[in-house]
C-alpha cells in the first residue's frame, strides 16, 4: 500500500481516477497546410483551433492538439458523464501546445503629448532623454472583454484593510506587456516611465499603452504582445465534470484579483477534472482554479464541488494565487512545481498564495515544489479545513513570506503535516519596528514584542494539528507558532483554542527566535531534534508572561520532549537544484563562566539517537515504508553525512 495515501483518520485517499478508452479522437493543428474549422477533424483534415472541437467534443471524446500557438479562449461546451466517460483535451506530437492570452502587437509609435517629468521638491529631473512608444490596442481583439479598462481590485472588497496595504497594485489595470516572453512593469503615472526601463502605462480609457523596453531597445526588433482575454482554458457553463486537461501551456491570461477565483485554466466550478502536465506561465491573478468561484454563489441541491486531480503542471509566476479552491473536497494535488507567486503583492485581499483552499476535506497534498512565493504562504486552508494530508513537499525560500504554511479556524479533526521540507521563512515585518534595547532595558521585560514573524506552519485558532517528522530550517521567527481565535465564531460552532498541536519527531535548524512558540501547555511535543538554536527557544506563551525555556526546563517543567534532543550541524540545502547537505558544525562547545558544563550537544550524525514511530506516519520523505519500531526524527529514515542528496520529491513518468 502507498503509505503516504493514508488520510489523518486512517483510511485511504478516495482514488476515482479509470483509465479512459476514448472511441472518438478529434485533432486540431492550426500549422497544417489543410486545416480548417469545417474539416472533419481526422490527422490529414484536422480543425484549426480547439474551440471548433470542444463545440463537437461529446463523452467519450479526446481533442488531440499538436503542437503550435492558439491565440483563443478554449470554452468547452459539454463535459463528460462519468470517470470512465470523460471529454479529453490533450496535447500530441511533437512540440509545445502554447494557449495565449494574447496577441502581437503592432503599429507602434514614438509616444508624444505626455510630460516626462513630474514635480517633485528636492527630486533630480530627469538627463536622460528615455525612448518611449505607444501603440493603440486592435478593437477586433478585445471584443467581450479589455483589461487594460478593468483594474486588478477583487470584485468583494469587504474583507481589504485598506489602512495596512499599498493599494497601488489592487488599483492597477490587469493587462499585462510582454517582450519576448517577459513582462514589462506596470506603472502607475506616465512621467515613472523615464523613471524605470522595462515598464508600461495605460491612458485612462484603456485604449492606448505607452511603454519602454529594457535597454531603450526598439520594439520592431522584438515580439511585443498584450493581454486580450482572461483566460485560456474555461467553460462558459459552469457545472461541466469529467473533463481531462493534459500537457498545455497556457500563458498571459489576464485574470483579476479573486474573489471570484477564475483561473488561467478553470472548472468553474465543475468536479472530477483531471489536470496535468500543464504549465502557466504568468497569469496576473490566478493560475488555476477548482472550488465553486466564491462564497456568493447559491449551492445547488446534491452539488458536488471538488474531487479534482492537479498533477506535474508547472504554476509559474502567478499573481496572486497559483491554485484557488473554494469549498473544494477530496482533492489530490501532487508533483507540481508551483513557483513565484503573489509577485502582485496583494497578500491583504486574502486569497494570496501559492495554493489557497476553503473548507477543504479528505484531501492529499504531496510532493510538490513550493519556491519563491511572494509576501504570501505557499499554503493557506482558510477555515473549518479537516482530514487532510501535506506530506513530502517542499517549502523554499519564501520571499517576505509570513508563514509558509497558514491553517486557519480548523476546529473538528485532525490536519496532519509530515514528513515535509520547509527552508528559509524570511518573515515579513517592519525592521524599524523592532525596538532596540540598549544596556539592560531588556532584560526584564514580561512580553515579546511580536513585531517579527516567519514561521514555517502557524495554526490560527486550529485545534488537532499534527506536525510530525518533518524537517524546519532557517525561519526567520520560529518553526511552529498558534494563537487561539476565541470568537471567529461560524454559523452554530465555536472559537478555537489551537489545542492538541502534536510536534513530534521533527528537526528544527537555525530558527532565530524559537523552535516551537506554543499558545499553551495543551499540547504535545515529543521526539524533536533541535539543531544550532539560540537560548530560549522553546517558549509557551500564555497565560501571560511568555515563558522560553532550554530543552532541560521544557523536560522539567512541561514533561515534552522526554526524547527530545540538540545538536550542532551545518546544514545547507541548494534551492535551485533541489538537493541538500548535512556537515560537522564549525561552532565551539556550548562554554562559559556563567554556563559552565559539558558539551551537551550531539556533532556526528550516528549519535542522534531513534525516536518511537508514530503510527499516523508509516514512511519518510523518499516514500520508504517504516519497518522498526524506532527512526530517525525528521523526514529520513537514514543520515548521510558530507553527502549531497537529491531531495526534489517529485515522481516523474
Amino acid at each position: 500500500m502507498d503509505q503516504d495515501m493514508i488520510l489523518p483518520n486512517g483510511q485511504c485517499f478516495e482514488v476515482w481516477e479509470k483509465e479512459q478508452i476514448y472511441d472518438r479522437e478529434i485533432h486540431v493543428d492550426g500549422n497544417h497546410p489543410c486545416a480548417s474549422d469545417q474539416n472533419d477533424g481526422t490527422s490529414d483534415h484536422p480543425l484549426k483551433t480547439i474551440n471548433a472541437a470542444a463545440l463537437i467534443a461529446m463523452p467519450g471524446t479526446c481533442v488531440l492538439i499538436h503542437g503550435g500557438i492558439y491565440r483563443e479562449c478554449v470554452h468547452p461546451v459539454s463535459g463528460g458523464t462519468g470517470t470512465d466517460r470523460m471529454i479529453g483535451y490533450e496535447a500530441f506530437g511533437a512540440g509545445e501546445v502554447v494557449i495565449k492570452a494574447s496577441y502581437p502587437a503592432k503599429g507602434f509609435k514614438k509616444s508624444e503629448g505626455w510630460n516626462i517629468t513630474r514635480y517633485s521638491p528636492g527630486k533630480e529631473p530627469v538627463k536622460s532623454n528615455p525612448k518611449i512608444w505607444e501603440v493603440k490596442l486592435d478593437p477586433d481583439e478585445f471584443r467581450g472583454y479589455n483589461p487594460f479598462c478593468a483594474v486588478n481590485i477583487l470584485h468583494d472588497r469587504l474583507f481589504i484593510e485598506y489602512d495596512k496595504t499599498d493599494m497601488t497594485t489592487y488599483l492597477n489595470r490587469r493587462g499585462m506587456v510582454f517582450c519576448d516572453g517577459k513582462p514589462l512593469k506596470q506603472v502607475a503615472l506616465y512621467p515613472q516611465l523615464s523613471e524605470q526601463e522595462g515598464s508600461y502605462w495605460v491612458e485612462a480609457n484603456g485604449q492606448t499603452v505607452h511603454f519602454r523596453l529594457i535597454h531603450d531597445e526598439e520594439p520592431w526588433d522584438h515580439t511585443i504582445e498584450l493581454t486580450c482575454r482572461e483566460q485560456c482554458f474555461a467553460p462558459e457553463i459552469p457545472f461541466l465534470s469529467y473533463i481531462k486537461v493534459k500537457g498545455l501551456t497556457c500563458a498571459h491570461a489576464a485574470t483579476g484579483a479573486p474573489v471570484p477565483q477564475r483561473g488561467a485554466i478553470s472548472c468553474y466550478r465543475g468536479h472530477h477534472w483531471i489536470i496535468e502536465d500543464c504549465t502557466i506561465d504568468w497569469a496576473n491573478g490566478v493560475g488555476i482554479d477548482i472550488g465553486n468561484e466564491c462564497w456568493h454563489h447559491t449551492l445547488e441541491e446534491n452539488q458536488i464541488i471538488g474531487y479534482t486531480v492537479i498533477r506535474r503542471c508547472k504554476i509559474l509566476d502567478v499573481g496572486v494565487c497559483g491554485i484557488a479552491g473554494m469549498f473544494a473536497k477530496h482533492i489530490l494535488i501532487e508533483d507540481n512545481l508551483i513557483q513565484g507567486s503573489g509577485w502582485q503583492k496583494m497578500e491583504l485581499s486574502w486569497e494570496a498564495g501559492g495554493i489557497k483552499v476553503h473548507d477543504c476535506t479528505n484531501s492529499l497534498i504531496r510532493r510538490n515544489i513550493f519556491k519563491g512565493t511572494i509576501r504570501a504562504d505557499h499554503l493557506w486552508m482558510d477555515m473549518c479545513n479537516e482530514n487532510n494530508r501535506i506530506t513530502r513537499n517542499l517549502f523554499l525560500d519564501g520571499i517576505n513570506q509570513r508563514e509558509a504554511i497558514f491553517i486557519e479556524c480548523s476546529r473538528d479533526d485532525v490536519n496532519l503535516i509530515d514528513n515535509n521540507i520547509f527552508w528559509n521563512v524570511e518573515g515579513r515585518f517592519d525592521p524599524a519596528e523592532v525596538p532596540r534595547e540598549p544596556g539592560s532595558s531588556g532584560w526584564y521585560k514580561m512580553e515579546d514584542t511580536g513585531v517579527v514573524n516567519g514561521y514555517a506552519v502557524y495554526g490560527e485558532g486550529t485545534d488537532h494539528l499534527h506536525i510530525v517528522n518533518n524537517f524546519i530550517g532557517k525561519c526567520r521567527s520560529s518553526g511552529y507558532y498558534a494563537k487561539t481565535v476565541a470568537f471567529r465564531i461560524t454559523w452554530d460552532s465555536r472559537g478555537g483554542t489551537s489545542r492538541d498541536a502534536r510536534l513530534w519527531n521533527n528537526v528544527f535548524y537555525d530558527c532565530k527566535e524559537a523552535a516551537i512558540k506554543m499558545p499553551t501547555e495543551h499540547n504535545e511535543a515529543e521526539g524533536n531534534l533541535y539543531l544550532n538554536m539560540p537560548g530560549g527557544y522553546l517558549r509557551i506563551l500564555y497565560p501571560a508572561p511568555a515563558v522560553c525555556l532550554d530543552l532541560q526546563a521544557w523536560r522539567e517543567f512541561y514533561e515534552f520532549d522526554m526524547e527530545g534532543q540538540e545538536g550542532l550541524f551545518d546544514i545547507d540545502i541548494d534551492t535551485e537544484h533541489f538537493t541538500m547537505e548535512i556537515k560537522k558544525s564549525h561552532e565551539t562547545a556550548d562554554f562559559s563562566f556563567l554556563h559552565m558544563q559539558a558539551d551537551r550537544y550531539i556533532r556526528k550524525v550516528e549519535d542522534i539517537s531513534k525516536v518511537p514511530v508514530k503510527s499516523e506516519v508509516a514512511n519518510d520523505f523518499f516514500g520508504n515504508n517504516v519497518t522498526e519500531e524506532r527512526r530517525l526524527p525528521g523526514p529520513f529514515l537514514t543520515l548521510l553525512e558530507d553527502q549531497v542528496i537529491s531531495i526534489d520529491p517529485r515522481k516523474r513518468l
